[in-house]
């Protein structure tokens, strides 16, 4: 069986057996022990580079031929974390042009962008560098292959926060969500930046009227809730503490939008203003009712029709309300008995 990436050798390629420069070396093969319990079937091209990688890895042979073999190595095993690593090492023994290592790895990276040796490959010669000039543009280029690549968000958020990059963020995670308001991942990225600038009143506030915006625009989309749901731990930690938020939910309810974001968001609310109104001790007991039954209702609702796959969490939601809504009432009268 021959490996998915023999493909990426040029047909005039030569074994390293075949080679006369190579012919000093005398390549190692795979060690599997006696009784191997699955014989990988390699291809003639994978044995023959790696039996030469390992010879030269156990001779500590740092040279630009080594270095060369490591590139026919990564080509044929991206995820190899030896071979990245003795690549380092011989880029150290020679002294290498690290820019010339980093175009290089720019372009493993677009072949295999969600491959993690690769990545940190990648962050450890901007760290040799220290410079990360090149980092956003290359990040930039993946994401606009795939949005939501985790590898490279991983290293964007790692370059931004060590080399302090923060500044224009905003503004590049702002077309994401506007190209798609469902990416988890600009959310996440928007979240990011907001928390090393700290959420002061004016940022909770603006923050709560863009997210109730791209709320409006696509109610059933789970991002933009959990972005308000963090937002509004920040602050008061009250889900209920910007009256917007509380209007914005409950016309969206009232108007008919029945989005399991939305009722869940509301039980949480209504939990949260029963409390609040019984450990005021106002005496209000009909709006302390009222919330009450909007708990069990909405419960009810998620569990029956709108996250049917879920009905025992809900009713378990609801139960555990119950529960702690009477041990909360059984304190109150104990304190009032004395």
């Amino acid at each position: 069986m021959a490996d998915s990436s023999d493909e990426d050798f040029s047909d005039d390629w030569v074994l390293y057996s075949r080679r006369p420069e190579w012919s000093d070396i005398t390549p190692l093969p795979q060690d599997d022990g006696e009784h191997p319990v699955v014989m990988i079937q390699y291809s003639e091209r994978f044995n023959d580079v790696f039996g030469y990688l390992r010879a030269i890895i156990s001779a500590q042979e740092k040279s630009e031929r080594a270095l060369e073999l490591t590139k026919d190595a990564a080509k044929l095993n991206a995820a190899n974390y030896t071979v990245w690593q003795y690549r380092r090492d011989i880029l150290k023994a020679l002294n290498a042009d690290l820019y010339v290592e980093l175009s290089y790895i720019g372009r493993v990276i677009a072949d295999n962008p969600k491959n993690y040796q690769v990545w940190h490959h990648r962050r450890v010669i901007v760290e040799w560098l220290d410079d990360p000039s090149g980092e956003l543009a290359l990040t930039e280029t993946i994401l606009d292959m795939d949005a939501k690549n985790y590898h490279a968000w991983q290293h964007r958020q790692w370059v931004i926060k060590n080399y302090n990059l923060f500044d224009d963020e905003l503004h590049y995670v702002d077309r994401l969500i506007s190209e798609d308001m469902r990416n988890n991942s600009a959310w996440n990225e928007r979240f990011f930046v907001l928390k090393h600038g700290g959420f002061t009143p004016e940022v909770l506030e603006r923050e709560v009227n863009y997210v109730i915006t791209r709320v409006g625009l696509i109610k059933n989309n789970e991002s933009p809730w959990n972005f308000l749901r963090g937002l509004l731990q920040q602050g008061t930690g009250k889900l209920g503490q910007f009256p917007i938020v509380v209007e914005f939910c409950e016309a969206l309810y009232n108007d008919g939008i029945r989005s399991p974001y939305l009722l869940a968001f509301l039980v949480d609310l209504y939990e949260e203003q029963y409390f609040d109104v019984i450990e005021s001790g106002s005496g209000n007991e009909a709006v302390a009712e009222e919330y009450h039954q909007k708990v069990l209702d909405l419960c009810e609702s998620m569990a029956n029709q709108h996250d049917k796959i879920r009905c025992k969490y809900w009713r378990y939601i609801a139960e555990n309300f119950r529960r702690k809504a009477s041990d909360h009432a059984s304190a109150g009268s104990g304190r009032n008995g004395v």
